[in-house]
């Protein structure tokens, strides 16, 4: 090998010096500072130009391809279109809002995103439980009618309990009893699930993530939603279902009591039926549709341990994290 060849990368991080030269000749924008923010399932940069702040994300090849980031794209000019409170990508000067990167890995994508004014809350009042019911119907009001030409990844019994499972087994080879609870707790949430009747159940794009890091709340509680990174296919009850984890999680850490998590929940509940219908069998639901959504980001959290560098999975975290779902199914499953 020559000693001008570059070595074979498996995770490159792109120079935030070299990318604010970029970003501002790509968009004509004075950029004063940007910054690397943090490693996450993709790399995210925040840039300050003279009158507003911007958020850059650039994409790993192994989480999101580019169909599926064209998607994404899409469905945040629709949202944005529609009034909905999403931080929305940002064309270049050539009228683009994908960018491309050639970097030591091979291709890389780019977006750069509105900056979502204010910070997470984690500590809700009702007036902002009721806020965030409201524009999450509104969002549903858009996802749930018709069609991104380009593919995103669908949210059904086989990608968020079956597949997972199957990618899992390797990694539980010394954990075999948590392993079967696991399997043997799919298998009931399975046929649970099959129990209602899903065809009255709203379908759509759901984002799959409505946890407080992904929206913020500004000094005149206005909401923004942000991070549409997993939006996906699915029931859009999915989405009512991962903001309830952010209560099952103040609850389990001892934060809030079970009476607080109801009652907070409920006012959430009540906003977004201010805008959006809901069944009763869609709430009844949700304790199921959670199982799915922690076994899927156990998976993902597997699959992408190389990239993603999680130094935290290991036989501590899958026991910690089977005890977690443990402790979900014996609160709000019935078998």
């Amino acid at each position: 090998m020559s000693s001008s060849s570059i070595f074979p990368a498996q995770y490159s991080t792109l120079s935030a010096a070299a990318l604010k030269r970029y970003i501002a000749t790509a968009y004509n924008i004075e950029v004063l500072i940007c910054r690397y923010l943090l490693r996450g399932v993709s790399d995210t940069y925040v840039l300050e130009a003279d009158q507003a702040k911007y958020i850059f994300k650039v994409y790993r090849d192994q989480h999101r391809s580019l169909e599926e980031i064209k998607g994404e794209v899409e469905l945040l000019y629709i949202l944005k279109d529609a009034g909905a409170s999403v931080s929305y990508p940002v064309a270049d000067i050539f009228n683009s809002s994908i960018q491309k990167f050639d970097a030591a890995e091979g291709v890389r994508y780019g977006v750069l995103f509105t900056y979502a004014e204010g910070s997470p809350v984690y500590e809700f009042g009702d007036e902002q439980l009721k806020t965030i019911g409201r524009q999450m119907a509104i969002v549903h009001n858009v996802t749930s009618v018709g069609k991104l030409n380009y593919e995103r990844k669908s949210y059904t019994i086989d990608t968020t309990l079956t597949q997972p499972l199957a990618v899992l087994e390797p990694a539980f080879a010394d954990l075999p009893e948590e392993y079967a609870y696991l399997k043997q707790t799919a298998e009931q949430v399975i046929q649970k699930l099959n129990s209602f009747d899903t065809d009255k159940f709203s379908y759509g794009y759901c984002q799959y993530d409505f946890l407080p890091k992904n929206f913020h709340f500004n000094e005149t509680a206005t909401l923004t939603f942000f991070d549409f990174d997993f939006a996906g296919k699915g029931f859009l009850v999915n989405d009512l279902m991962s903001f309830f984890v952010h209560f099952f999680m103040q609850n389990y850490t001892g934060k809030i009591t079970n009476e607080e998590v109801d009652r907070m929940f409920a006012v959430f509940i009540a906003g977004y039926r201010e805008n959006r219908n809901l069944t009763d069998d869609e709430l009844k639901a949700i304790p199921y549709l959670g199982v799915g959504f922690w076994i899927f980001y156990l998976g993902f959290q597997y699959q992408n341990f190389d990239d993603w560098s999680n130094p935290f999975f290991g036989p501590r975290f899958i026991k910690e994290r089977v005890s977690l779902i443990q402790s979900w199914v014996n609160k709000y499953c019935e078998f």
